[in-house]
């Protein structure tokens, strides 16, 4: 057996060809969604994935607004930068680009955001919304990397109500919210969440019937570890030296676990071009439900 690719360029190329014909639907209402980026620092990582997010943008019609900030910003000037996208008509939802400099309180940044301007769908009151919605239409945006893991899927045909996923990670934006999304009536999964202090996760891994890797520790999932016909999605990212001295982005599963697979989405190319779409989306969404509310 070789796994079939679940191929994240090409699915968010589909997304985004529908975002397009509803970002002319809102022009034509005379709304045009704004997406903001605030990026303090220079890491090249966060460049390149901001400067990814504006091409983005460019291709379905939504406007650009960045706040690039040098490394010095202080808490007060960036949350000053917070409140004025907060009160800008343009923007309609943004981010702020981690991780933060270690001189400044993440969590007092995301806080003072906008939950309505919420792109990533990762503030406190968003998640706290999230919890509370186990069906039914939710009015807020929901966290971008769990969501494009279930578009991506489901844009396969790939059944997950009944199924026993195994999320690996605990992070924020994967890990801890992609239980809420994949457990909610529209998708009906069962989870099992692990992490790198799991005493027997070869036991989870084994039984699963979708793996979800996003814990960062390259190549955790080994292909004696997991069943026949199991559906991966490698999300995790590290960076690992080989032997020629340069780093290269190594995901969280090994790619001889492609043998076994039914459905293996690769990283780079699988889930990363979801979660930027899947942030388009979200802006565009909020554009909608501000038009559908009268604002």
């Amino acid at each position: 057996m070789t796994a079939q690719k679940l191929d994240g360029r090409a699915t968010a190329a589909a997304i985004k060809k529908e975002l397009t014909e509803r970002v002319e639907v809102l022009r034509g209402q005379g709304v045009v969604p704004g997406l903001g980026t605030v990026l303090v620092g220079e890491d090249p990582g966060s460049q390149s994935y901001v400067a990814g997010k504006h091409r983005d943008c460019a291709e379905v019609g939504i406007n650009s607004i960045r706040r690039d900030l040098p490394d010095s910003t202080t808490e007060e000037e960036l949350l000053a930068v917070v409140e004025e996208l907060n009160a800008n008509d343009e923007c309609t939802g943004y981010i702020v680009q981690l991780p933060l400099p270690k001189h400044i309180d993440t969590d007092r940044i995301l806080e003072a955001m906008d939950p309505d301007k919420d792109a990533d769908g990762l503030h406190p009151m968003n998640l706290g919304r999230l919890v509370a919605s186990v069906g039914g239409e939710l009015t807020s945006p929901l966290p971008c990397t769990p969501k494009g893991c279930v578009e991506l899927l489901k844009h396969y045909g790939i059944e997950l109500a009944g199924k026993l996923v195994l999320v690996i990670g605990r992070g924020v934006t994967i890990g801890r919210p992609a239980g809420l999304v994949l457990t909610r009536r529209d998708v009906n999964a069962t989870v099992v969440l692990a992490h790198t202090g799991t005493k027997d996760l070869k036991a989870e891994l084994a039984r699963a019937d979708v793996i979800i890797a996003a814990a960062g520790v390259a190549h955790m999932v080994k292909p004696e570890d997991v069943k026949e016909g199991v559906v991966v999605l490698d999300v995790g990212v590290s960076r690992v030296t080989g032997e020629d001295g340069k780093a290269r982005i190594t995901g969280d599963v090994d790619p001889a676990v492609a043998e076994k697979a039914s459905w293996m989405a690769p990283n780079p190319g699988g889930v990363g071009p979801m979660t930027r779409v899947e942030l388009l989306a979200n802006v565009v969404e909020a554009a909608e439900r501000a038009v559908a509310a009268g604002n």
